[in-house]
């Protein structure tokens, strides 16, 4: 078997375990509940059980494996780390954030279940991780610092921090520095979460590799932005029959604002490598070498 199709293999059976875990939590929560929420638990569901990539609880489960642990090990921190990427995908659609109707070709959370639903099913996902990191059953040293890293990558220093930069920046163009600083809190921070959380669930804090998830998240994290922008400059090209050079025109910057298509991938490229270089720290770290190239060459 080649590399590429075990790694098709394992993201299928990660996801597969992902969603089957992701399920039983939610259903877990409600029923827990003197009360019977079936719109909320339906809203929470509908974006939380809508597929995507799962790159996230990929990475923790992945980097937990390189490192000694086991998928089981992984399991609450990784489902964590995709409840507060979903959640924050459902306040970004709303209209007062990034005003989308469709994710996932499917329309968005607002659009079936209203504002203040979208609004509280977001808000009940991201209580619902910290709940899910709190009882992940490893040590009490490894539970606090799971937890504490979830809410500073999500919060104001992170992910929040970061879209927060976004919408300040609609209406002026970002410099270079200013977009990469953006799209590291934005994107980059749970990406980093979700490495650390890895190493943290195998055991292995206060060591050597907590360098080498930061390093590989920060490959993988910045050379997935460009990919996106890259992927996203397509379709605007396409629908709208305009060459490259109406891309700078835009209101929001980009990665395309500064660098032609071919410049783009060369950096995506740059930073995959270092990513790759990272991985290989690890004994069992190929998995995730794979995975960033995989990543780099994605087509959606």
């Amino acid at each position: 078997m080649t590399n590429n199709e075990e790694l098709k293999l394992r993201i299928i059976d990660n996801a597969a375990l992902i969603d089957r875990a992701l399920d039983g939590y939610v259903e877990r929560l409600m029923k827990k509940s003197a009360a019977n929420y079936p719109k909320l638990r339906e809203a929470m569901r509908y974006s939380l059980l809508s597929g995507g990539k799962r790159v996230r609880p990929f990475l923790t489960i992945e980097f937990c494996r390189a490192l000694g642990g086991s998928a089981a090990d992984a399991m609450p921190l990784a489902c964590a780390v995709e409840m507060i990427h979903t959640y924050s995908l459902i306040h970004d659609d709303l209209p007062c954030m990034d005003n989308d109707d469709t994710r996932r070709g499917k329309p968005t959370n607002h659009i079936v279940y209203g504002y203040s639903g979208a609004l509280l099913a977001g808000d009940a996902l991201q209580a619902m991780a910290f709940e899910t990191a709190a009882g992940c059953g490893l040590g009490a040293k490894q539970t606090v610092e799971a937890v504490r890293l979830i809410a500073e990558s999500a919060g104001g220093s992170g992910m929040c921090g970061g879209q927060q930069l976004d919408l300040e920046s609609e209406n002026r163009k970002l410099t270079f520095d200013e977009l990469e600083l953006t799209q590291s809190l934005k994107t980059g921070m749970l990406i980093k979460c979700a490495c650390r959380l890895g190493v943290i669930a195998a055991g292995k804090m206060n060591t050597p590799f907590e360098a080498a998830a930061d390093a590989y998240a920060d490959g993988i994290g910045r050379a997935f932005q460009i990919i996106d922008d890259l992927l996203d400059s397509a379709i605007d090209i396409a629908a709208s029959g305009k060459s490259d050079d109406g891309i700078e025109g835009e209101a929001k910057t980009t990665f395309m604002t500064y660098m032609t298509e071919n410049e783009a991938r060369a950096y995506a490229a740059a930073l995959t490598d270092r990513a790759v270089k990272a991985a290989a720290s690890m004994e069992n770290g190929q998995i995730l070498a794979d995975f960033a190239e995989y990543l780099l060459n994605r087509k959606n």
